[in-house]
């Protein structure tokens, strides 16, 4: 078995609508219009506007995914998932590594994140990353109620 940490190319776009529209799924989330226009064009969405997306792929196909947003400080971390095949194999750790490297080439000092109270798991990575828990803010999702930032 081969782990891969990979940059978006277009030939994923099939796989990363896949992907988020599983993550949203399973957690019983609707896709609301940020979503739907991310999963569309995430080119559009993220990478022109000085963005990258970061594919997980085991054995040549992708099995999760993570996105990053410029944002003033720095960027937001978006989109990020495993399927539960390949969970436990370290790789949502793996992309987000993959995130703080390129937000640190970038000269960045912040990554910021959103996410839902009921994705325990998730929040527990992020906390163990280093990421720590901000006030409620204003947010286009309305399943965002955790907000968390890593200063870097």
């Amino acid at each position: 078995m081969s782990v891969a940490i990979v940059e978006y190319r277009p030939d994923h776009a099939a796989a990363w609508a896949r992907l988020n529209e599983a993550w949203l799924a399973e957690g019983g989330f609707s896709v609301e219009a940020k979503d739907r226009r991310s999963i569309d064009d995430p080119h559009g969405v993220f990478i022109a506007g000085g963005g990258r997306i970061f594919i997980a792929e085991r054995d040549g196909e992708a099995v999760g995914c993570c996105a990053l947003i410029r944002i003033p400080d720095g960027f937001e971390v978006s989109k990020m998932t495993v399927t539960p095949a390949a969970r436990g194999l370290g790789l949502a750790r793996r992309l987000l590594e993959a995130c703080e490297a390129a937000v640190r080439t970038d000269g960045a000092s912040l990554l910021y994140l959103e996410t839902n109270s009921a994705l325990k798991p998730a929040i527990a990575l992020y906390e163990s990353f280093g990421f720590l828990h901000l006030p409620a803010r204003p947010t286009p999702y309305a399943r965002a109620d955790v907000f968390m930032e890593k200063r870097l």
